[in-house]
C-alpha cells in the first residue's frame, strides 16, 4: 500500500469509526429482572441509556465493529509513522541515578530492539538474565511491558484514541519510564536528565494523562506527558495526584456495585485491628462515583519489587508449588520474615474473601541504591472481595468464591497458614459496625442497598467464626503440596461481560 492510498484508508476509516456508536453494553440486575443498557463518555462525561431487547444485538455487532476499526487504524498510523520516521531511540536505562545498560527503543511501539553494553546487571530488573555480558531481550520486553497501562483496563482505547498514540508502551517511553513503584527510568541519549530534576517522588508532574484516562475531554491540544498514571498498572480506572504534598493514588471500582473503593476501606479496618502492616484506604466521591484513595508507601530511596518478580529469581520445578518456590526465591534473594507475612496475607484474604491476590499486588520492599532488602511491603490493594461482584445469594453461598495467589480456594490456602496464634479475635467484635459505617454512607445507596450490606456483613462473620474454631481446635498443620495450585496468573478482569 503506497502513500496515497494509506492515507486514503486512514480517512475511510476515520470517517466509519465516526459512524459507529461508542462505549459498551452491561447489564444490572433489579428486582429479579435484567436490565441492558449502553454507557459511554461524551465530552468527558459519562451517558448511559437502557436498551429494549431488540436494540442489544445490534448495537453490540455495532461497537464489536467499532473496536476493528479502531484496531485497523492503530496499525496504519503505526505503518505511516514507520515511515515518516527514524523508529531507533538510544537511551541509557538507568536505576536512580546508576547507569545500568544501554537500550535501543522503537518509538513506534515502545518494545525494546537492542540491548548494548551492561554496567551494572546486579541493578537489573530481577529476572532478567544476563550471559555472556548480552541481557535478555525477550525477558527485558516482558518487565518493560508489564510496566505500562494494561489495554484491558476500562477506558483504556479511548484514552489512546484521545491521545493519539497507537499503544500504551508510547506512553512509557514519552514520561522516560518513571514511577512511583520505582526508581527505574531511560535516559535518551544526549539529553543529559537527571534523576533529581526529573523524578515523581520529589517533582511535580502532569495530571493531562490522569485527566484523559479518566474520561475527561482534553483541555488543550499539546498535552504534559511527563506523568506516573504511564506506569501504573492493574485493570481498574486509577490516577495519581499530589494531596497536601504526599503522592496519593486514587482508583475506582467496576460496575454495577462499585464496591471495591469500599472493601479497601474496611480491608484497612481489618487489618488496624489485627495488627497487619498495611496501606490505609479512606473513600472520596466524585462525579456521583466512589474512589479509594491512599498514599504511596515507597519513597525516593525505597521501591517495591512485587512477588512475581521475586519468583523469576529462580526456576520452579515442577514439584515444587508456587508457595514454596516462593519461600526459596526469597531465601535465595535474603528477604526475611517472609512466612509471618504470608501468614498475615492469607488470613485476612480469608477473611474478606479476597478474589485476586495475585502476585503483582503484594511484594518486597528494597533500598535502590544499595539493594538492601527492607522486607515485606505493607498489604495493599484488597479490593477485589467482599463479594465485589455477587448478588447476596451467591455471597451466603460462597460456592463461586475463588482466590490467588497460591491455591484456587480459601480452604486449600488456609492449609498453608503455620501459625494462628497472633490473631487477637476479640479485636475483631465491632466488624459489623465497621461493614455498615463504611458502606451505609448516603451516597452508596445507589449502588450497595441494605440487603447487600446485611448479607457482606454475616458472610465475614461466618468465616471469622470459622477461623476462629480453626485456631482452636487444631494446631496448624501445613499441607504444601502442588494441588489445587493456581497455573495462570491473570489479574481480574472489569470489562462488562455481555451473554448475547
Amino acid at each position: 500500500m503506497d502513500n496515497r492510498e494509506q492515507l486514503r484508508r486512514i480517512t475511510e476509516l476515520t470517517e466509519q469509526i465516526a459512524g459507529l456508536p461508542k462505549g459498551y453494553l452491561s447489564k444490572k440486575t433489579i428486582g429479579g429482572k435484567v436490565y441492558y443498557y449502553h454507557q459511554w463518555s461524551e465530552n468527558g462525561v459519562k451517558q448511559s441509556r437502557y436498551l429494549h431487547d431488540s436494540e442489544i444485538a445490534p448495537l453490540a455487532d455495532k461497537i464489536e465493529k467499532r473496536k476493528e476499526l479502531l484496531a485497523q487504524l492503530r496499525i496504519l498510523k503505526s505503518q505511516k509513522s514507520r515511515r515518516n520516521e527514524a523508529t531507533g531511540m538510544k537511551c541509557t536505562f538507568m536505576h536512580k541515578r546508576t547507569p545500568v545498560a544501554e537500550l535501543e527503543l522503537d518509538d513506534v511501539t515502545g518494545f525494546i530492539q537492542k540491548i548494548g553494553s551492561v554496567y551494572a546487571p546486579e541493578h537489573l530488573p530481577i529476572g532478567i538474565p544476563v550471559r555472556n555480558e548480552i541481557a535478555d531481550r525477550a525477558a527485558f520486553n516482558d518487565w518493560w511491558r508489564d510496566r505500562s497501562i494494561p489495554a484491558s483496563r476500562s477506558g483504556v482505547p479511548e484514552a489512546l484514541e484521545s491521545l493519539g498514540v497507537a499503544d500504551t508502551k508510547i506512553l512509557l517511553v514519552r514520561c522516560y519510564g518513571l514511577s512511583l513503584s520505582d526508581q527505574y527510568w531511560i535516559c535518551p541519549e544526549g539529553a543529559e536528565l537527571r534523576w533529581e530534576d526529573i523524578n515523581f517522588f520529589q517533582n511535580d508532574f502532569s495530571e493531562d494523562i490522569g485527566d484523559v484516562l479518566f474520561g475527561e475531554r482534553k483541555k488543550k491540544d499539546t498535552l504534559n506527558f511527563s506523568s506516573p498514571d504511564s506506569t501504573s498498572d492493574g485493570n481498574l480506572k486509577k490516577r495519581w495526584k499530589i494531596i497536601d504534598g504526599k503522592r496519593c493514588l486514587i482508583k475506582g471500582g467496576s460496575n454495577p456495585f462499585r464496591q471495591q473503593p469500599f472493601n479497601e476501606a474496611i480491608a484497612s479496618g481489618i487489618m488496624e485491628r489485627l495488627g497487619i502492616p498495611h496501606v490505609s484506604y479512606t473513600v472520596i466521591w466524585s462525579k456521583d462515583a466512589p474512589y479509594s484513595v491512599c498514599e504511596d508507601f515507597v519513597t525516593e530511596n525505597t521501591e517495591l519489587i512485587p512477588a512475581w518478580r521475586l519468583l523469576q529469581a529462580k526456576k520452579q520445578k515442577n514439584s515444587t508449588s508456587r508457595y514454596r518456590h516462593l519461600l526459596e526465591c526469597c531465601e535465595l534473594l535474603g528477604i526475611g520474615n517472609i512466612t509471618p507475612f504470608l501468614d498475615r496475607m492469607l488470613v485476612l484474604d480469608y477473611i474478606i474473601a479476597n478474589e485476586d491476590r495475585h502476585f503483582n499486588n503484594f511484594g518486597a520492599l528494597r533500598n535502590a541504591e544499595t539493594l538492601e532488602w527492607l522486607g515485606m511491603a505493607p498489604i495493599y490493594d484488597s479490593g477485589s472481595s467482599l463479594g465485589y461482584d455477587k448478588m447476596p445469594g451467591q455471597m451466603r453461598s460462597e460456592k463461586d468464591v475463588v482466590c490467588k495467589p497460591f491455591k484456587n480456594h480459601h480452604a486449600e490456602q488456609l492449609k498453608l497458614v503455620t501459625d494462628f496464634d497472633w490473631i487477637d479475635f476479640d479485636r475483631l467484635s465491632d466488624v459489623d459496625e465497621l461493614i455498615s459505617g463504611v458502606l451505609s454512607c448516603e451516597e452508596a445507596a445507589d449502588y450497595i442497598d441494605e440487603g447487600r450490606i446485611h448479607a457482606i456483613t454475616e458472610s465475614v462473620r461466618r468465616r471469622i467464626g470459622h477461623l476462629q474454631e480453626l485456631a482452636m481446635t487444631q494446631a496448624p498443620r501445613q499441607l504444601d503440596t502442588t494441588e489445587d495450585d493456581v497455573r495462570e496468573e491473570v489479574a481480574a478482569d472489569y470489562a462488562p461481560k455481555m451473554e448475547l
